[in-house]
């Protein structure tokens, strides 16, 4: 169970991508696995220390061969999980920890990996992209919404922003002439 949260909030895959992962599809040397995603697509992602230690912590607690020997995710029965079975441990989960009815999937939790990557992995919306596996950057700016306090760093963070505007002299009261020109020649505005 900790293993799939793990992937789902570390790598933002799909439900069907999770359940379809198979142990030959991860290179724990290159910190690589292999998805099978949307319309028979297949991407590489990295995954992180976090991934690779749930990972490793889940294979090695599998007890007897199961019958699908290349299926990451197996049931009780020793067969690949069902996206069904996946659904019910992450609303179990949830339950468990005061979460539960709030309208939270497989799908938030891979909406959430991508607007944390954003917010805090100081990663680009191209990046998410290729990490999610859209087609589409439209479809990946769903994901990255703004918060407040962004719009708000962002705006300062401009090297225009500390700008301010040259206080006037006393000389620059002299009121405008029909043009618009201070009526004294030594205006350097």
């Amino acid at each position: 169970d900790f293993c799939m949260v793990t992937l789902f909030l570390n790598c933002g895959m799909r439900l069907n991508e999770l359940v379809s992962i198979n142990v030959g599809d991860i290179d724990f040397e290159e910190r690589k696995l292999l998805l099978k995603g949307k319309g028979s697509k297949e991407r590489i992602i990295y995954i992180n220390d976090a991934c690779i230690a749930a990972i490793k912590t889940y294979l090695n607690s599998r007890k007897n061969p199961p019958e699908e020997p290349n299926a990451l995710f197996l049931s009780r029965k020793k067969r690949r999980i069902s996206r069904r079975r996946v659904e019910q441990i992450i609303e179990k989960l949830l339950n468990e920890t005061g979460l539960g009815n709030r309208g939270i999937s497989p799908h938030k939790l891979r909406h959430t990996a991508a607007t944390l990557m954003y917010q805090h992995g100081n990663v680009d919306t191209l990046v998410i992209k290729d990490v999610l596996g859209h087609a589409s950057i439209d479809t990946t700016e769903i994901y990255t919404h703004l918060s407040d306090n962004q719009m708000q760093s962002a705006a300062e963070s401009l090297p225009i922003a500390k700008m301010k505007r040259r206080p006037k002299k006393k000389d620059d009261t002299k009121k405008d002439n029909e043009d618009g020109i201070k009526d004294d020649q030594n205006n350097d505005d």
